[in-house]
């Protein structure tokens, strides 16, 4: 029992191994997700919703309306402006996001109908976009 009480105060002094990450070059580590695009821009997958979600209410509170340049981001603030270009054609088109979504992995941004017919995305279902913050509502 002594033996289990002496053993039980030592201490040593052991340093643990270094993360498996700052083994690699700050260089070559993976980016963070970040929850905000940055100013600079955010790419990816694009996709839109319309006629089934018409008339339902959407995270913002308001009625979704598919004829109106709207748009649903995941992290986005509710009111914020975006700007999406269509990667395969360089149409753009300025969207308020007024919900949450999508619900599809891979995806950044599901456009409203109005949204994806002015980049030309109807017939595609699902374009390459690049996403520019305009601005953002006060906090």
């Amino acid at each position: 029992m002594l033996s289990a009480l002496v053993s039980g105060c030592a201490t040593t002094s052991r340093v643990p191994a270094p993360s498996p990450s700052s083994r690699i070059p700050p260089e070559k580590r993976p980016e963070a997700k970040p929850e905000v695009p940055p100013r600079g821009g955010q790419t990816g997958e694009a996709s839109w919703y319309g006629e089934w979600h018409h008339g339902r209410t959407t995270a913002s509170g308001e009625t979704y309306d598919m004829n109106q340049l709207t748009a649903a981001h995941p992290s986005l603030p509710l009111g914020s402006k975006v700007l999406v270009t269509n990667l395969k054609n360089g149409k753009s088109v300025e969207v308020r996001i007024n919900d949450r979504g999508p619900h599809v992995d891979g995806r950044i941004i599901d456009l409203s109908y109005a949204a994806a017919k002015k980049l030309g995305a109807v017939s595609a279902g699902t374009i390459p976009v690049r996403l520019q913050v305009i601005s953002t509502p006060p906090p």
